[in-house]
This record gives structure tokens, sequence and C-alpha cells, in this order.
């Protein structure tokens, strides 16, 4: 039997396509979060890439695993998203929208997570509109996290009010930082995969 029909017979089972998707947007939170321990290097030192742009760019940052290490790793993602006094670029909602952090797109944030039922985690120790929490919280809207899986409108307008008029150009700036070289890689990847999900809402 097809993966994808014995997915479809449990009741309450995420379909393939939303499995993937919600893996990928784990995949981008872990890294943007913290940077890459030597398991998770080695985990993504495995990576197989496709003809497509995002599976070149999957292969891409595989090689670059590969030739990387946790020390280089760790001090690149001080410099990008720490730094000394701020790193090289500010992973937040707010800022890429407003030029300043804590504005109002980090208040309408936090009101729809009430609405919604997710709290901050205890452990996050940044704003809620920081990159990784918005990857995060995504997954969690398609795997039912915060309950029930989401519907896809739901997810939609989450997706449209607070990623995508921001993370696009995140994750371009990303891939063009003067101290990014694994995470370049990861840029591209997270560029790619905001443009297939913008495009597949839009056809929804």
């Amino acid at each position: 039997m097809p993966v994808e029909e014995a997915t479809r017979e449990k009741p309450g089972a995420l379909a393939q396509e939303d499995a993937l998707r919600a893996q990928m947007y784990r995949f981008l939170a872990r890294l943007l979060a913290a940077p890459p321990d030597a398991a998770l290097l080695k985990t993504v030192a495995e990576l197989e890439g496709g003809e497509t742009d995002l599976g070149k760019a999957m292969a891409s940052f595989g090689k670059l695993a590969m030739k990387s290490d946790p020390v280089r790793a760790d001090q690149e993602f001080h410099d990008l998203f720490i730094g000394v006094g701020r790193g090289e670029l500010l992973p937040y909602g707010s800022y890429y929208l407003t030029g300043f952090l804590h504005e109002k797109p980090l208040s309408k944030l936090r009101s729809d997570m009430a609405r919604l039922g997710i709290a901050r985690g205890e452990e996050r120790k940044e704003p809620e509109d920081h990159i990784a929490s918005l990857m995060d919280i995504m997954a969690g809207l398609i795997t039912g996290e915060f309950g029930d899986p989401a519907p896809l409108a739901d997810q939609k307008e989450f997706f449209e009010a607070h990623i995508s008029n921001w993370a696009s150009h995140f994750f371009a700036d990303l891939e063009g930082a003067k101290t990014s070289v694994l995470y370049a890689a990861l840029g591209s990847i997270g560029r790619g995969f905001m443009e297939i999900e913008a495009t597949a809402f839009s056809m929804s």
C-alpha cells in the first residue's frame, strides 16, 4: 500500500505534504534559534537535493555542513545574530516592517497568538516575532500542536499577516550577509520555501 494511502486511512493523521511542510518549518526554526551542534551538522551533511532551486539549495547546505564544525558554525551564528552589541542581522518582524523593535507588528502577533491559544515558551528569551519563533508557530499550526491542525485558511491568514510580508527579505539578507557562509545556503532554502508557500497559499 502506498504511504499516501496508508496516511489517509489513519484518522487525524497529517497528509504527507503537510508533514513535509511542518518538517521544513521545524528545520528552519531549529537552525535560526541556535547554532547547530555536531549531531545536527552530521545530519545536515547527509542531505540530498533535487533539480529544483530548493533542492539545489538543500544540497549546497549539505556540502557546506560537511566542511563545517560546531565551533565555526557557532561563530557564524554569533556574528550574524548576536555580535558585540548586535549581530549583522536583526531577525525580527517588527524591525523589518518598521525599522524598530517591539513595534505594532509584535503587538498584533501577540494578539493573534492569544486568539489561537499559542503561549510563548518559557525557554524563549527573544520577542515572539523572531523568525525562528514564527517558523515554529507555523509548524505547530500545521501539526495541531495548539489543538486540532489549523485549517488551510487559518494557516494562510497567519502566514500572510506575520511572515510573508518580511521573511523572504530576511532570508535574502541572510544569503548575502558578509559573515554568512553556512547560513547563506540556509537563506537560499528559506527564501525558496517561502516562495513555495506563498504561491501555494495564493492558489488556495
